[in-house]
């Protein structure tokens, strides 16, 4: 008798800005075994670990650091552990945020400021397609029509790390356009993000969570 794979766990880091509860539906659906904590262990320990994110991205920033998390994210990605954000999740993966003309200190795990978008409607909300980076294990499986649920009034612009070492792989960075171009979304080694909700996404945000389940 064929024993089936044991689901892989992944932790929704809870430390108070985040859809966390639709989070954990939408990963349950994908396969995962699914907890939303902030207990240190619990979140260094799983297979994955995925940061949510809504409001403020100087609010969430201190509520992470509040909550640890901006040491357990940098711990889990120093091993080789992988961490996924989600929207604000994403932005505060950046070196600094800017709001209103005031700028806060993201993670910096990727260079670049997190920047009002640049359209004549803000925020943008609503479906959107994206330009999937070749190569991209994210979004394999997807067509190129695929739409994502996106609702944010700030965005990256502008990717500015470069990879020099030929035995390192390049960042894959998709993009999607509100006016102007912004990152939609970046797999980065252990660390992917989304600008997008993919559990607000439907059927193509499920593939997607598969496909980053899948990774494990």
């Amino acid at each position: 008798m064929e024993l089936s794979a044991p689901r892989k766990k992944v932790v929704v880091f809870d430390y108070g800005f985040g859809n966390v509860r639709s989070a954990e539906r939408a990963l349950a659906r994908a396969g995962a075994d699914v907890e939303i904590t902030r207990d240190y262990d619990k979140a260094m320990n799983a297979d994955g670990l995925l940061v949510p994110g809504v409001g403020a991205f100087a609010s969430c920033m201190t509520g992470l650091r509040e909550a640890r998390g901006d040491w357990i994210v940098d711990r889990r990605l120093s091993g080789g552990r992988p961490v996924m954000g989600i929207c604000v999740g994403m932005q505060i993966l950046f070196a600094r945020g800017i709001e209103h003309g005031v700028e806060s200190e993201g993670l910096d795990e990727w260079p670049g400021s997190v920047e009002p978008l640049q359209a004549e409607i803000v925020p943008h909300m609503g479906w959107n397609t994206v330009d999937a980076a070749p190569g991209s294990q994210l979004f394999a499986g997807l067509d190129a029509d695929a739409r994502f649920y996106f609702v944010h009034s700030y965005a990256v612009h502008d990717w500015s790390l470069q990879t020099h070492n030929p035995a390192m792989e390049a960042p894959k960075v998709t993009w999607s356009t509100h006016g102007k171009p912004f990152v939609a979304a970046v797999e980065n080694g252990a660390l992917w993000a989304t600008q997008f909700h993919p559990e607000k996404s439907g059927d193509a945000g499920a593939q997607l969570l598969n496909n980053w389940i899948g990774t494990l």
